[in-house]
This record gives structure tokens, C-alpha cells and sequence, in this order.
């Protein structure tokens, strides 16, 4: 039995370059990268040296204050690259892959006789435990803790972001495995959230309590409905997971295997066919943007949605946990007297002199352009006009800004992630770096209070 959900705060941008729900298999990279960027907080302590060949799913290095929690190589292959930057830190890892795929084979435990330790050791060792991550703070789940309850948000909303009904295609039985095994780690529930009208995978699945999602973006961040269903509390954690890394660790537990594989969309008005490839973690991603095309000389590749997602290039690699790549416009040109004159190629939440709210369903090519410069912080009650959780946006921001720890307790930094705030900052006038203001203020309280 599902429970519906209606969300009626927000606002969808509904931009050119959609994927055609077609999937075509990308080139073989020749090299493949995890970038350490993607395991925010993590100290990692290498197992591997350079030059040395590892198999698809070998630990390739560990967190050094979780030393049991190890990270592993995404393809067989050689070590070549070792990234290093100021005081040697670790930047990326490069391997260059065989031509034949070899993989570690891990001995599965046996699931209706397992209880939640083990399963937590498999998952630790056989590198499947960085996937699931945690609230409060945004980080990779914390293997000494219980969470009240899992979430799962199956319910795209992001511009150009995959859809998750397309790529859960006929994945039932991997989804119905990692059930199981997740559910043997909490006490609470498996909440995964879907489309009202949705046909997904996860409508056959046993074991979980089903939510339809209905409104615009940011209907489908998990934060919106956790927020919606079970809020974190100070003292609680919940433990998040997506949908197609659901898919992986139900494989790991199936076969042994780690397979990286990943099925991406390749969205964007600048590219000439937008599509989904299926490829894998940490691969070129030259590898399948060549094979659509790109209709200008000058764009923005984006690793990841455009709301939430990281500037990159063509010599760039798919994000660990990224199943989305775009390329739109780059905006480098002004207008002059901009903000004087009508406007109907862009999107706004205000109706000076701006017409997107008379054309919900228009589809706009917008580029990267801000459309303003960094100006003072002023309130104009926009935020909440896009903001559905039970949080004043504004004042949390204000009080991550100044530190003021006491204030960002009680008004909910716990519960919230970066990109719960994407759509405030798309829509903010004093141009504020949202996103940055929340991850910095999510570390500040980690470090002092968590």
C-alpha cells in the first residue's frame, strides 16, 4: 500500500536537450578515475602503490578513521596515477583498464541467516558501504551508528536529470536483494518515494513502504521527503541510497562481484543526441559525449544536473555517484540593458517585467549565465516560495554564515543536504553561493558538535 504526497512548493525548469529514452553502450574508456572529492571527508589511506594491478572490486585504499571501510577500483586494470596537491594530499586515483575485465569474487553471506553485522562487514569490505551516506551531516554513513529508518527516492524532478523509471527497468530481483539486506541494518523502515503515476521497478518490490510523490522540483530530493515523512531530529540519523546504487549492491549480493557499470543520460540543448549510454564509474567522459556530438564550440559540461552537479571537461570522469552528464550553453555574453527590456527567454519567479509563470510547460535553452554579480544578501521571501520543507531557508543561511551553531541546531541543519538549497539558489537575486554556505555550515557543526 502506498501513501500519496503532494508537493506544492517549488518550481520545475523545464529546459531543451531531454534524453531520448534509448540506451546505447559507450566506448570502452581506456582509463578510469575516482575522485576523491566524492567521498566528502574522508581521509584515505592507500593500499595500493602506483604501477601495481588490481581487480575490479580490490580495495584500492580505506578511510582512515574507519579503517574496515574500504573503497575499491571500479574496473581491473593498473594503477598508473596517484593525484597528489598541496601537502600531498590525495586528489584522484587513475587506472589504466585491461582489455578483459577480471573480478575479485566475494564469498556472499547468506541472507535469510544474516543479521545486520554481517551484512555491514560485507558491505565495508566488498566496497559497496561509500553508496549509502547519512543525515545529519551529508557524509557517508557512519558504520558504528543505526539509523531510524532508510530513504530511497526513486522520483526524478531535477532538470535533465535521468529518469529513475527508465534505468530501474527491469531490475526487480537486485532491487528486492538489496532490500533485504538494507533492512536487516535498521530497526524503522525502508522508505522509497516514486511518481504518482509512476511504473517503477520498486512498485513489485517486498519489504518497503512505498510513498507517491507529486509537485515540482524539489519534490524528488530526498531531503523534501524525508522532511515530509520521518524528520531528523538532533540525536536521530536516517541513511540514504539511490535507486540505481541500490542495483549495484543488489548484484554485489547476487553474484560477488562489484560491477561498476552505470547507465548515464546525456542531456543538454548543446548536444545533438541526447541519450543514455551504459558505462561505468569513473569513466572518460569523452567516451560517450564524442558519440552524440556537440552543436557549439564554446559550452559548459557539467558532471552531474544542472542544479547540483560540478564543472568539468571533456578530459573529466563520471562522478561515483553521478548518473547524469550535461552540456548547455556557456554564458559568457551580457546584454546590454538587460533588465530593462521584456523578458521571455528565461525563467523567473518574479513578474517584473519577466513572463515564464504565463508558460508553465515551455521548455527554455538557458545558459550559465547568473544574470547578476555578487551583491548583498537582502530579503525578498523568494525562498520560500520554492522551499517545501518546514525550515525558514533564509535565517539557516544566514546563521551558517556567521557560525552561530546554536541558531543552526534549531533551525534544522541536521535534516538538510547542499542540494536541498539548489533551487534557492537558482532563484536568488543577491546571488549567493547556497550550496557552499550549507556544506560549510553542515562541516562546521560536524566538527564541533557531531
Amino acid at each position: 500500500m502506498s501513501k500519496d504526497i503532494r508537493i506544492r512548493k517549488g518550481l520545475n525548469i523545464n529546459l531543451v536537450g531531454a534524453a531520448e529514452q534509448t540506451t546505447s553502450k559507450a566506448v570502452t574508456s581506456n582509463v578510469y578515475a575516482l575522485n576523491l572529492d566524492d567521498f566528502h571527508g574522508i581521509t584515505p589511506k592507500m593500499l595500493v602503490k602506483q604501477g601495481e594491478e588490481v581487480k575490479a572490486g580490490e580495495p584500492l585504499f580505506y578511510n582512515k578513521n574507519k579503517e574496515e571501510m574500504h573503497f575499491v577500483s571500479p574496473v581491473s586494470g593498473e594503477l598508473v596515477e596517484i593525484v597528489r596537491g598541496a601537502r600531498r594530499r590525495i586528489l584522484s586515483l587513475k587506472i589504466l583498464a585491461d582489455k578483459t575485465q577480471n573480478y575479485v569474487i566475494n564469498k556472499v553471506p547468506e541472507l535469510d541467516a544474516a543479521d545486520g553485522q554481517v551484512i555491514k562487514d560485507f558491505l565495508l569490505q566488498c566496497g559497496g558501504w561509500p553508496f549509502i551516506k547519512q543525515r545529519p551531516y551529508d557524509v557517508i554513513a557512519d558504520p558504528d551508528m543505526t539509523p531510524k529508518a532508510i530513504f530511497v527516492s526513486a522520483y526524478t524532478t531535477a532538470p535533465l536529470a535521468a529518469d529513475a523509471d527508465y534505468i530501474l527497468k527491469d531490475k526487480e530481483k537486485e532491487l528486492q536483494t538489496a532490500v533485504t539486506a538494507l533492512s536487516k541494518l535498521t530497526p524503522g523502515k525502508i522508505h522509497v518515494s516514486i511518481g504518482k503515476s509512476s511504473r517503477s521497478a520498486f512498485a513489485n518490490v517486498n519489504g518497503i513502504e512505498l510513498h507517491r510523490i507529486s509537485g515540482p522540483h524539489p519534490a524528488g530530493l530526498v531531503g523534501t521527503q524525508i522532511n515530509k515523512i520521518d524528520p531528523v531530529n538532533k540525536g536521530e540519523v536516517v541513511w540514504t541510497i539511490s535507486p540505481q546504487d541500490m542495483v549495484l549492491l543488489g548484484e554485489l549480493f547476487l553474484t560477488g562481484k562489484f560491477n561498476a557499470e552505470r547507465t548515464v543520460a546525456l542531456a543538454g540543448s548543446v548536444v545533438k543526441a541526447p541519450k543514455y549510454y551504459t558505462t561505468k564509474i569513473g569513466a572518460e567522459i569523452s567516451t560517450f559525449l564524442y558519440a552524440s556530438g556537440v552543436t557549439e564550440e564554446r559550452y559548459r559540461l557539467i558532471n552531474g544536473d544542472v542544479l547540483t552537479g560540478a564543472k568539468t571537461n571533456t578530459e573529466g570522469y563520471l562522478g561515483f555517484y553521478n548518473n547524469t552528464v550535461t552540456a548547455i550553453p556557456e554564458g559568457d555574453d551580457y546584454e546590454l540593458f538587460g533588465w530593462t527590456k521584456p523578458v521571455f527567454n528565461k525563467i523567473s519567479t518574479t513578474r517584473a517585467l519577466t513572463f515564464s509563470w504565463m508558460m508553465p510547460n515551455k521548455k527554455y535553452d538557458l545558459d550559465t549565465n547568473t544574470n547578476g554579480e555578487h551583491r548583498a544578501f537582502v530579503v525578498t521571501g523568494q525562498y520560500e516560495e520554492v522551499f517545501p520543507m518546514d525550515i525558514y531557508p533564509l535565517q539557516l543561511l544566514k546563521a551558517c554564515m556567521v557560525k552561530d551553531l546554536d541558531e543552526m541546531e534549531q533551525l534544522g541543519l541536521y535534516e538538510v543536504a547542499p542540494e536541498d538549497f539548489s533551487l534557492t539558489e537558482f532563484v536568488c537575486i543577491s546571488k549567493q553561493p547556497h550550496q557552499q554556505i550549507i556544506r560549510e555550515g553542515l562541516d562546521l557543526l560536524q566538527k564541533e558538535l557531531g
